[in-house]
């Protein structure tokens, strides 16, 4: 599917828009967009707070990608930020949809948080975060790359 790419800050549940997203992700043995559906409807986070947002990136109709923005929890700070949820689906992928997601989280961010932190295993995430100005983090068990804004 190509088409022109939006991307969309969701101020409601983001659960019906997320699930051929859920699915994919499953199918890849992932559970964190999952996880985001489920927090979202127990309260436990619904991308609220000061600073926080929670974005999809859309052909016509169609979510193909994720990506949430929120204060880090796992940090002291309060102008802490963290990039959460990246997910884009795999025919999507390597045509910018991520970096247009982490790019709107990044703008939005800005003024709010002093800097972002993010936790990725993935290979091919940390080489988006890296070319978006992302640099490894070492020895610290929550964040695997951290951006100064």
């Amino acid at each position: 599917m190509t088409g022109a790419v939006t991307i969309e800050q969701l101020t409601g549940s983001p659960v019906e828009h997320v699930a051929e997203l859920v699915a994919e992700s499953e199918r890849h043995g992932l559970r964190f967009v999952r996880r985001l559906a489920e927090e979202w409807t127990r309260g436990a986070n619904r991308f609220d707070q000061p600073g926080e947002a929670l974005f999809v990136a859309r052909i016509g109709e169609r979510v193909v990608g994720v990506c949430g923005l929120n204060a880090d929890p796992y940090a002291a700070e309060p102008r802490v930020g963290r990039v959460r949820h990246l997910y884009v689906l795999s025919e999507q992928r390597r045509l910018g949809v991520g970096r247009r997601l982490v790019s709107e989280v990044i703008e939005v961010a800005r003024g709010r948080f002093d800097r972002l932190r993010l936790r990725t295993a993935a290979p091919g995430a940390a080489q988006l975060y890296q070319a978006l100005g992302f640099r490894p983090s070492v020895g610290t068990d929550d964040c695997t790359h951290i951006m100064t804004l």
